[in-house]
């Protein structure tokens, strides 16, 4: 069978299963967005603006909390950023960069019984502070490094 025919079937069989899905009412469009998306947090200008809308007034400092990002990124349209919480119960786990043009660059769900850990890559707009902010048992917790930026990501 030639390989390109394989492809086409491949893909039409797909389709065909995604709109049997939907026509029965197994897959809804509206439940592939984020119903919770907080979006006062992601349109902060700065981190107490985010912090606020994200719930974490009060948070303390923890060591808890490792986080793997770059000393100096040579390109901040991509700077690769990694946190790990050792916290007990843990909720969600916030990027948040504070010389960016929004605050909040991610904030992951930590489901019950999964390893808190995630990795992205961000865009920075200049040297700056990133923030990992971690929800655990209803109280927050934070950790920050200086991240050296030499080409500007957003919009430098």
């Amino acid at each position: 069978m030639n390989q390109t025919r394989r492809n086409v079937l491949k893909a039409g069989g797909g389709a065909s299963l995604y709109a049997l899905l939907a026509a029965a009412g197994m897959l809804r469009p509206d439940t592939a967005l984020a119903a919770d998306w907080n979006q006062k947090a992601f349109e902060a200008k700065n981190l107490k603006d985010a912090f606020d809308a994200l719930g974490a007034g009060s948070r303390a400092d923890s060591i808890g909390i490792f986080m793997t990002a770059p000393e100096i990124a040579e390109n901040g349209a991509v700077v690769p950023i990694g946190a790990v919480s050792k916290i007990p119960g843990t909720e969600s786990i916030a990027i948040l960069i504070a010389k960016n043009p929004t605050a909040l660059a991610a904030n992951f769900d930590i489901p019950a019984g999964t390893e808190p850990s995630v990795s992205t890559r961000v865009k920075m707009a200049e040297t700056s502070e990133v923030h990992v902010l971690v929800k655990a048992q209803g109280k927050f917790y934070v950790t920050k490094k200086e991240i050296k930026v030499t080409i500007g990501g957003c919009g430098g």
